[in-house]
């Protein structure tokens, strides 16, 4: 396996909080070098998100993200030394396509045939550069519905997505229509890149409740979910599939604590009261406000007393080792936690390991924890490496 570099271009504000950080982490989790940057910011700045979901209303709702924080220069960026382009939607693409840098930037990619991976809004960006090249002239493209009478005119051959999950692959070029198809969009980028993905079936149940952390639960969700070898459930007690658990946003902002926000309405696939255990390879606990719940509900916790004692893989992060010291699995391992959840991991029997930095984790035989969602990479390769999942290169 190999490092690839790839460019991922990124705007100041409202870019869709999903469809920058899914991509994002699930890149770097399968071991590929990812930069992520901005016109006119710097490494260590950081983008204001947005959540965008559908609503009652004739459009789609926006409230405030994440702040999604920048690991390279625009200014100072190669394009020459990445190996593709993915462009994020929400709302940062309109004025991003009135950007010479940027339309620069894609036309190189373009020019190079490199693979470059657009979705939701996103491919507004690609419509202002047909004016510099023919990356997507006469092109298959998908985008989030509204966009569509902007590709036409750019000569795009539009194709109307059938639902939110839609993803069209026309050479070097994909598109998608939205956070919703990220498995599809991930899958068809890291192939174009020359990626194998090695291993055997796999199936994975995660634990959900309401206010579990948005990023904590979609993240590993869907960058599991896009490797051809795994099958994903999320389940809810009380709550069956079609069901929705609302989340919250955790994040640092320079106060004593997290600050929250309200996240999106994350989609269950599964019903918790048919869920049958041991047809599942691995469990996964997303962090959030629900632990501290969900550690208290009696059926919650023989399933996870089911995966630990078969030694099947359990990853758990943030305030989800709540859970795992209620259920009384920690004693005699090691493990991490959220720093404020140390006196339950403590108390649980286990031997307390500092998360220092915060996005550090770590195996102790069948069991990956992590401190908080900054880890997800190292959290999701670690479960990886424990499902004999590999994605290479």
């Amino acid at each position: 396996m190999f490092d690839v570099e790839f460019n991922f271009a990124i705007e100041s504000s409202t870019c869709n909080v999903w469809c920058a950080m899914v991509p994002f982490q699930a890149l770097q989790a399968y071991g590929l070098s990812v930069d992520a940057v901005c016109p006119g910011k710097k490494s260590g700045d950081i983008c204001r998100t947005a959540i965008h979901q559908s609503s009652p209303h004739q459009t789609y709702s926006e409230s405030r993200g994440h702040n999604f924080t920048l690991n390279a220069t625009f200014d100072e960026i190669d394009a020459n030394t990445y190996d593709g382009l993915v462009l994020p939607g929400g709302r940062a693409p309109e004025y991003l396509a009135m950007n010479e840098s940027v339309l620069n930037l894609v036309t190189h990619f373009a020019k190079s045939g490199k693979p470059i991976a657009s979705i939701c809004h996103g491919q507004l960006i690609l419509a202002a550069a047909a004016a510099k090249s023919d990356v997507i002239k006469g092109r298959k493209v998908t985008a989030y519905a509204t966009v569509g009478p902007v590709l036409a005119a750019a000569g795009a051959h539009w194709v109307q997505p059938e639902t939110l999950a839609s993803c069209t692959v026309d050479g070097n070029l994909i598109t998608a229509a939205s956070y919703v198809g990220h498995p599809e969009f991930i899958r068809h980028f890291i192939k174009a890149l020359g990626a194998t993905v090695v291993g055997s079936n796999k199936r994975i149940l995660f634990l959900c409740g309401d206010y579990m952390e948005d990023y904590e639960v979609m993240v590993p969700f869907q960058s599991l979910e896009a490797l051809e070898c795994c099958y994903v459930d999320a389940v809810c007690p009380e709550k069956k599939a079609g069901d929705t658990c609302p989340t919250a946003v955790h994040d640092f902002e320079g106060d004593q604590t997290y600050s929250e926000k309200t996240g999106h309405d994350f989609t269950l696939t599964a019903s918790f009261d048919d869920v049958d255990a041991s047809t599942y390879d691995a469990l996964v606990i997303p962090g959030g406000r629900a632990p501290e719940y969900l550690a208290l509900d009696p059926a919650v916790i023989k399933l996870v007393k089911h995966f630990m004692d078969s030694g099947k893989p359990v990853a758990s992060i943030c305030h989800g080792q709540q859970i795992l010291s209620a259920a009384g699995v920690l004693k005699g391992k090691k493990c991490t936690a959220y720093p404020a959840v140390k006196l339950n991991v403590e108390l649980g029997g286990a031997t307390w390991l500092e998360p220092d930095p915060i996005d550090r984790c770590f195996t102790d035989g069948n069991l990956v924890t992590g401190a908080a969602w900054p880890g997800h990479p190292q959290f999701i390769a670690q479960l990886m490496s424990l499902l004999g999942v590999k994605v290479c290169f």
